[in-house]
């Protein structure tokens, strides 16, 4: 008797948290083979790969950025509701030196990139060091972190043709969007940081039991420190992208709403909103799953205004599959039809 094909595969999926994500984004292509063949076309122009799957990924990138700092913050038992707002803030900082100050491009991308660096340290600061809720510290930085953004660029809209920053969003890296190759190299080093070293058992250890962790010599405080100072920056290479995408920084835009789109990410992708044991993979799963919805629904003409009401459906299902207790109700639910059938 031949095996499944899929036997060995479904439990190191299911061990890792993806096996839902990955089905329902498997579900999606499908649906998108029979309606719309044309969803899997590519071609390469000028040596560059064009098609929509390469735009998912493309436009995707910001919210994989985003998903990768927020599982990290969430591992430790967290949230941050405000990297939205330091893209904004990032994008804006990185739009007024290069326009405004003829700061050479690397230095303003540094120094950019240090702001929100240092927004995310301010959050983990109120976190770790002042005992302020998560949810409490990083909602004052999304409100006030608009007003800074707007502060920098005197609440005006700078238009910019700088070719490289407009490289950082729009270019191409060996045939793929530039910011494919961005995300790749995030996802790498914050693989390599999290599972080749003990970092991860740090984060996993303050997330599951955050006293326990105490008594074992972590420095919870100084964990929880670095996971937002690291959120803040993945938003400010995020933000760099989306203000690069639109030769603009518009502080009142850039971001907005996107905290949500992360933290569906990361939730959709296996990680659980109580710390613990978290999954990079599956938060860049959950992003692609996020992406590929919407190109979906804008393709088979669902008007932006009804889209989110199916994108909650969605998520709520993938979570709904990824709950054990979900699924051994439902599979009660069968037998006992069964039952009643025979």
């Amino acid at each position: 008797m031949m095996s499944d094909p899929l036997s060995k595969l479904r439990p190191w999926f299911q061990g890792a948290g993806l096996f839902w994500p990955v089905v329902g984004l498997s579900i999606l292509l499908c649906f998108n083979l029979v309606y719309a063949p044309s969803f899997f076309r590519l071609q390469i122009l000028d040596g560059h790969l064009y098609g929509t799957l390469v735009d998912i990924f493309n436009q995707g990138s910001k919210v994989m950025l985003l998903s990768l700092g927020m599982t990290l913050v969430i591992a430790t038992g967290g949230v941050d509701l405000s990297v939205g707002s330091i893209m904004a803030i990032g994008g804006a900082a990185a739009a007024m030196l290069v326009t405004q100050t003829g700061v050479p491009f690397a230095e303003a991308v540094s120094l950019a990139l240090g702001i929100s660096l240092l927004a995310g340290v301010c959050n983990g600061v109120l976190v770790a060091y002042a005992g302020v809720q998560p949810i409490i510290a990083t909602l004052t930085l999304m409100v006030a972190g608009r007003g800074v953004a707007m502060l920098l660029t005197g609440g005006q809209i700078i238009t910019f043709e700088h070719q490289p920053f407009v490289f950082v969003g729009n270019g191409h890296f060996l045939g793929v969007p530039f910011t494919v190759t961005i995300v790749a190299v995030v996802l790498g080093l914050t693989l390599l940081a999290t599972r080749r070293t003990a970092i991860g058992l740090f984060l996993e250890t303050v997330g599951d039991n955050e006293r326990a962790a105490r008594f074992c010599g972590i420095n919870t405080s100084l964990v929880k420190l670095l996971v937002y100072a690291f959120s803040g920056l993945c938003a400010g290479i995020a933000g760099l992208i989306a203000t690069s995408n639109i030769k603009a920084a518009d502080s009142s835009r850039v971001g907005e709403m996107m905290e949500l789109d992360a933290i569906f990410a990361v939730v959709v992708g296996g990680t659980a909103l109580t710390g613990g044991r978290f999954t990079l993979l599956g938060s860049i799963i959950g992003a692609l799953l996020i992406q590929t919805l919407t190109t979906t629904m804008y393709n088979i003409g669902v008007p932006p205004a009804v889209a989110p009401v199916p994108k909650a459906v969605v998520i709520v299902a993938v979570c709904l599959l990824q709950s054990g207790k979900f699924r051994d109700q439902i599979r009660a639910v069968f037998q006992r039809g069964k039952v009643a059938a025979s």
